[in-house]
């Protein structure tokens, strides 16, 4: 008789980034006195780039946010150049991935504002916005850049439209209007060929944006989804939302089949959002927590059991929202695979966080660096709107990460005149965006209703006139 001996042994996967760790930067490295937003809107409010990190602020009397270059940490003065264009709070901001100087803003007065940072970061607050974008009725909660082409915006309101922007010609030219409630969450895949978008309509979409045709729908009524993001080429989705008894959930889609998940994780009980960052070259996932400072992460794979949970970053400061680096902005000489600037609200404080790879050599890490999107963009906004789509331009950052882009940015020269979308003119009675503009539209249309009214007394007299005429006409002698 053979007897099998049971090993016991755990079962330990071979990964690379088993033991990546969160290291916190020293005080003077973090940016601090920052009046950071107190909006309770879902967003980071925070964005970052290899140059400048910007933050929507507290202000009043319009929405406004701050762009500080990397170098400039520490204390920042009160009275900081802001960029205050907006007329109302500002709810979303997207650096552009193909141009450091250049970031879009979304804001509660309806418009959407592409901005241009000056070389060294702002000497004087910022008033004159690039360009502005006005197509939506109601405010915009979200701006997103097409990952590989060239100057095409998406941006997502409160009147249920997402609009697609090609800011060569400074105009939406495609709307998708498949929503039936606010857009909380758009996310690409690597070529940008696929848009996949949450609704509080708790729906999760799958969209093909040029035609603005729905692929594929999911109705999640167990999983209420908050967040989704595309894992790379993976033909993956991956949501965050609250289960049916409102604990924190994640789950994983295929995006050719969404009737159900490929599996559903319960993460805790806390009630704020799961913010979902996904590095394609890593295949790790991050889930921070909003209102807490826990960053677990997972690595993924394709097969069975798909999410392998490493480690948690655990912090006693909670976050707002978090701004994530490019990659070609990382640190490779300390094996830094992902930054994070975590926003911590009561301290008016910005902290970098680095997950670093540990390693004992020095020189540069090939395994955990493979190529990645670079700052080329791969398509025209007309290739991209003609049907063509591309992969992104890759780079390695063993060289090519102090590479400067090629691509300028250059305003359109725009006469006033309708934008019409699928067959809608949306500048045909653009909502007021102040009290004062609103006023004036309503003494405006006073006065076109006072002027209507007299022009109409007058037609009826004139009309009447006209009847009295008639009928002396038939009964003159003549006509007998």
């Amino acid at each position: 008789m053979t007897v099998t001996k049971m090993s016991w042994r755990p079962q330990y996967r071979s990964s690379k980034f088993r033991n990546v760790y969160g290291k916190v930067a020293n005080r003077e490295h973090c940016f601090d006195g920052i009046p950071i937003t107190k909006n309770v809107h879902d967003n980071h409010f925070c964005a970052v780039n290899a140059r400048f990190l910007a933050i929507v602020t507290e202000s009043a009397g319009g929405g406004s946010f701050l762009v500080i270059p990397l170098e400039q940490t520490g204390r920042i003065e009160p009275n900081y150049p802001k960029v205050c264009g907006h007329q109302g709070n500002v709810l979303d901001i997207k650096w552009n991935p193909f141009l450091d100087s250049v970031i879009a803003s979304c804001s509660e007065d309806t418009s959407v504002r592409i901005w241009e940072i000056p070389e060294g970061g702002l000497k004087r607050n910022m008033t004159e916005a690039l360009l502005q974008l006005h197509g939506h009725s109601r405010r915009v909660g979200l701006v997103e850049w097409h990952p590989t082409t060239n100057n095409i915006l998406f941006s997502a309101g409160y009147d249920y439209k997402v609009l697609i922007w090609n800011l060569d010609v400074g105009e939406p030219v495609k709307m998708i209007d498949c929503h039936t409630d606010v857009i909380l969450c758009m996310s690409f895949n690597t070529d940008g060929s696929l848009l996949t978008t949450t609704c509080k309509d708790k729906k999760l979409r799958v969209i093909e944006p040029r035609s603005g045709r729905v692929l594929q729908e999911a109705n999640c009524k167990n999983h209420r989804v908050n967040r989704v993001v595309f894992l790379g080429n993976m033909k993956r989705l991956l949501t965050t939302g609250v289960s049916r008894w409102n604990t924190r959930q994640i789950a994983l889609w295929d995006q050719e089949d969404l009737s159900m998940p490929l599996i559903e994780e319960e993460i805790d009980g806390l009630s704020g959002l799961l913010f979902p960052f996904y590095d394609a070259d890593t295949h790790m996932l991050y889930l921070a927590g909003k209102g807490d400072g826990n960053i677990r992460y997972y690595e993924i794979s394709t097969e069975k059991p798909y999410l392998s949970y490493l480690m948690e970053f655990r912090s006693p400061a909670p976050q707002k929202g978090l701004g994530v680096m490019p990659k070609h902005g990382l640190d490779v000489s300390a094996c830094e695979v992902f930054r994070f600037y975590k926003l911590v609200t009561l301290k008016g404080l910005i902290e970098p966080i680095s997950m670093i790879v540990p390693r004992r050599s020095d020189s540069y890490q090939e395994d955990i660096y493979p190529m990645t999107p670079g700052t080329e963009p791969a398509l025209t906004p007309d290739e991209w709107l003609g049907g063509i789509n591309r992969d992104p331009v890759l780079m390695s950052l063993k060289e090519g990460y102090k590479r400067s882009s090629k691509v300028v940015f250059k305003a359109p020269i725009r006469e006033k005149k309708s934008v019409v979308v699928n067959g809608i003119d949306l500048l045909e009675n653009v909502p007021p965006r102040t009290e004062n503009e609103l006023l004036r539209m309503f003494f405006r249309q006073q006065d076109e209703i006072r002027r209507l009214k007299e022009e109409l007394a007058q037609k009826d007299v004139r009309i009447r006139q006209l009847q009295l005429e008639l009928k002396n006409l038939r009964n003159s002698p003549k006509n007998c």
